[in-house]
C-alpha cells in the first residue's frame, strides 16, 4: 500500500454537465482547499496539477506519481495501462446499445449486440479483464474482447464463468473468485472483494439470481443475471492501489482495511443503502482521491462525452463526499481520457 501518494492528473479539466448543459470542474477542491482558497487550477492545461495546499488528508501530500494511466470507459468501466506496458480492463462496456432505460421505455428483452469498431478503438491489448457482476452493462462486451485478445485472463464470479462459457469463452481462461482471494499476476496484485449490487426505490434490482451451470446461449439482457457482485482492489507493480466498484452498495466488513490510494466508487440513484458514503469512505480509510462512476447515460455514444443519468443526483453525491471526506480530492472523469494518480 502507498499511504502517501500524490494525486496528479495530465488531462483536460472540464466535463460536460449534461443535466444543465454546462461544464463543471473535473477536479473539485478538498473542503479544506475551498475554505482557504487553494483550489486546484481548472485552466484546461494538459500540465495542470492539483494543489496540496490546505489538504487535511496526509495521503495527498507530495509524493511520486504513478506511471500508470487510467481511462474511464463509461458506466463503471476502466482501462488501466501500467508504466510497464500491461493493460487491465474492468467492466468494459463500450457497445452502449439502446434498451430504453433512459427514455422510460425499458425493454428487458433487448437483444445483446456488440459494437466491434468502438471496442477495438478502446480496448488496447489487455492481459487481464476483471468483471464485477454479470449484468449486460458490465459483461456484454467481454466475450468479444476475449476473442480479440486471446491471451487475456478473465476474473469474475461463478455466474460470470457460466455465462462466458455459454458465450463461447474457453473455461481455462476464466478464474472464478468469491471474494477474499488475493491473486498475484506477475507483480500485479488483484484482491477480489465481496460486494453488493445497487438498490432501486423498491429495495430490489434488475435480474437478480445466480447460476450453478452453463445456461443456453444468452440472447437478451434478461439472460444475464447479476450473479453476485464483486469489487476489486488492484495494486500495480509500482505500488499504486485502486479500488474498483461496479455497483453502489458494498460489504463494509469486506472493504474495511483496504486503504486504496484512489477509489472509483459507484454513484447511487436512490437512498436505499443506509449511510452509503460515510460508511464506504470510513471503511476505505478516506482515499486520497475519489472518482464517482456509473452516473452517466451509458446508452449514448462514447464520443458524445458523458451525459448525466437524470435519476442520479451527482451534485449531491459529490457534496456528500466532500462533507464526509474533506481531505479527499474528487475527480469527475471524462470518457477515454488518461489520468495519472
Amino acid at each position: 500500500m502507498t499511504a502517501n501518494r500524490a494525486s496528479r492528473f495530465n488531462r483536460r479539466l472540464l466535463i460536460r454537465g449534461a443535466a444543465a448543459g454546462a461544464a463543471v470542474p473535473a477536479i473539485l477542491p478538498t473542503a479544506a482547499q475551498a475554505a482557504t482558497g487553494t483550489a486546484p487550477s481548472a485552466s484546461g492545461s494538459s500540465d495542470a496539477k492539483t494543489s496540496n495546499a490546505g489538504s487535511s488528508n496526509p495521503k495527498t501530500s507530495n509524493a511520486k506519481t504513478s506511471d500508470a494511466t487510467f481511462q474511464w470507459l463509461g458506466t463503471s468501466g476502466w482501462r488501466i495501462d501500467t508504466g510497464g506496458g500491461r493493460t487491465i480492463l474492468f467492466d468494459p462496456y463500450l457497445s452502449r446499445f439502446e434498451t430504453g432505460l433512459f427514455k422510460k421505455s425499458f425493454n428487458p428483452k433487448t437483444p445483446l449486440t456488440t459494437d466491434g469498431a468502438t471496442i477495438d478503438r478502446h480496448m488496447g491489448r489487455p492481459e487481464l479483464i476483471l468483471v464485477s457482476h454479470s449484468h449486460w452493462d458490465h459483461l456484454n462486451d467481454v466475450p468479444y474482447i476475449a476473442a480479440a485478445a486471446p491471451d487475456a485472463r478473465i476474473v469474475g464470479t461463478e455466474t460470470t464463468y457460466h455465462l462466458l462459457r455459454a458465450l463461447g469463452v474457453d473455461k481455462a481462461r476464466i478464474a472464478v473468485v468469491r471474494g477474499g482471494e488475493v491473486l498475484d499476476f506477475d507483480g500485479l496484485v488483484v484482491e477480489a472483494v465481496s460486494s453488493r449490487h445497487s438498490r432501486n426505490d423498491a429495495y430490489g434490482y434488475f435480474a437478480p439470481g445466480t447460476l450453478t451451470g452453463p445456461p443456453p446461449r444468452p440472447q437478451t439482457i434478461s439472460d444475464l443475471p447479476e450473479g453476485d457482485t464483486l469489487a476489486f482492489h488492484v495494486t500495480l507493480p509500482d505500488g499504486l492501489s485502486a479500488f474498483l466498484m461496479g455497483a453502489s452498495d458494498f460489504s463494509e466488513r469486506d472493504a474495511a482495511g483496504l486503504r486504496p490510494d484512489v477509489a472509483m466508487i459507484a454513484t447511487p440513484s436512490t437512498p436505499a443503502t443506509h449511510r452509503y458514503v460515510p460508511r464506504l469512505l470510513k471503511a476505505l480509510d478516506y482515499p486520497a482521491t475519489v472518482v464517482p462512476v456509473h452516473w452517466d447515460n451509458f446508452e449514448l455514444p462514447l464520443d458524445e462525452g458523458a451525459h448525466r443519468d437524470p435519476t442520479i443526483d451527482l451534485d449531491g453525491f459529490v457534496a456528500r463526499i466532500r462533507e464526509v471526506g474533506p481531505g479527499s480530492r474528487i475527480l469527475l472523469p471524462e470518457y477515454a481520457t488518461p489520468y495519472r494518480f
